[in-house]
């Protein structure tokens, strides 16, 4: 027989209360605690960043920078007249001397001008010889007149003489003596005369002499400097060295060619020695403070490094560049010649005892920065404030937030700019 059950329904209903606090009680508990956990650390492959480790010790401040060889000292050739090439002898490349005709010019009119020039310097001096023979026979003539009036006056001399004894010894009239006295001292005036004008007649010579000989000069430098135009039309080199380009090499302007006309001040040709070249180094603005003069520098021709020193520093910043020219102090590599590219260091300090590390990837010295350092377990890395030093190519000092023997990741990193942890795998 069936037996009735009491009290079912109550204990029912008193389970699914206790069933409902429970559920009531721990949903809260979970979703409180999911707040609490941290998010997944994003994975990132350990072969894919660069680790370095934090040291001590003594780093060389340098700074890099690209360039090019130039030669120390290069030489532009000028047109010095117009003219029109004749014909070119030398070409981009050869070795040339201070007598090398590289190429020549024809200019007729410059031609009839020295010719014509050389016939009115001839003229002058003829001029001249002509001037000083004339010249030479007046004074003659004066001379003679001279010695002429000079007989005279001693005549007179001796008659006047002659007429005072005769006088004394009542042999004379008075009058003939004063007569013969008169005449004597006009002779002896009038000769005075004639030297004194002999003498001017010789500074006057000079003076007529003087100004043909400055206009057969004059004449003679005018044609010294169209014959000077005439010889130039043949243009040699000027120096040792290689020519390294006819015409001015201008982008728009046109090559030297034969048939070509030149006007005066065009360039013709460049000249340069390639044994006796300099690296023109482009160092970025923000690097280029601490450069100074006679800093030690090292110049990578690809081919082998040369030791040199600054010896010039430009003081206008182009394109966000400032230019470091290094002379170069060792021998030069085969193959090294003008324009060719390097690659340039040039060292600024010595720093004996510092912490350091490599130089992160956005790293500038004097600044603060974060990094992401290597946790204990050496699979995951948190990010760190960092405030760096002075920097150099491939190191840079460390002020604050490592420590020697820490393990940073100086790799780009900005992909992961939202994160403080990272997993390496």
């Amino acid at each position: 027989m069936d037996v009735p059950r009491t009290g079912v329904a109550r204990k029912k209903l008193i389970r699914r209360i206790i069933y409902a606090a429970i559920v009531l009680t721990v949903i809260p508990l979970i979703t409180w605690g999911l707040s609490r956990l941290q998010p997944a650390a994003p994975t990132v492959e350990r072969a894919t960043v660069w680790i370095d480790t934090v040291k001590r010790g003594p780093i060389l401040l340098q700074v890099r920078g690209m360039g090019t060889l130039v030669p120390e000292d290069v030489l532009w050739i000028p047109a010095t007249t117009e003219g029109r090439v004749e014909r070119i002898l030398v070409r981009a490349g050869a070795t040339v001397t201070a007598n090398t005709i590289l190429l020549e010019l024809t200019n007729p009119q410059l031609e009839n001008d020295a010719l014509d020039a050389q016939y009115q310097w001839k003229g002058a001096e003829a001029n001249m010889v002509d001037l000083k023979v004339k010249l030479a026979s007046a004074r003659l003539q004066q001379e003679a007149s001279t010695a002429q009036l000079k007989a005279e006056w001693t005549r007179a001399q001796m008659q006047a003489e002659r007429d005072e004894q005769l006088l004394k010894f009542g042999l004379a009239a008075e009058i003939q003596s004063r007569l013969s006295r008169t005449q004597a001292d006009e002779l002896a005036n009038r000769h005075r005369i004639e030297e004194k004008r002999l003498e001017i007649g010789e500074e006057s010579v000079q003076a007529q002499l003087a100004a043909q000989r400055v206009q057969v000069e004059k004449l003679q430098a005018l044609y010294n400097l169209k014959k000077s135009q005439v010889d130039q039309l043949k243009v040699r080199a000027g120096t040792e060295g290689v020519l390294q380009q006819l015409g001015s090499g201008v982008a728009g302007s046109p090559a030297i060619e034969v048939g070509q006309r030149v006007s005066p001040g065009a360039v013709l040709a460049k000249i340069a020695q390639p044994w006796k070249l300099k690296a023109e180094l482009k160092i970025a603005e923000t690097q280029a403070k601490d450069i100074a003069h006679g800093q030690v520098a090292s110049i990578d021709t690809r081919n082998g490094v040369i030791p040199g020193k600054v010896i010039r520093i430009d003081p206008a910043v182009q394109n966000g560049t400032v230019t470091v020219d290094v002379k170069l102090e060792g021998q030069l590599p085969q193959g090294a010649r003008p324009d060719l590219s390097v690659d340039g260091m040039v060292e600024l300090a010595r720093l004996n005892d510092v912490v350091y590390v490599g130089r992160p990837v956005f790293g500038q010295a004097q600044s603060q920065i974060t990094l992401f350092r290597l946790m204990p377990d050496g699979k995951h890395a948190e990010r760190v404030p960092v405030k760096l030093g002075r920097s150099s190519v491939n190191t840079i000092e460390i002020l604050e937030g490592l420590k020697v023997g820490d393990q940073v990741v100086l790799s780009d990193m900005s992909a992961w700019d939202a994160h403080n942890r990272i997993r390496l795998n």
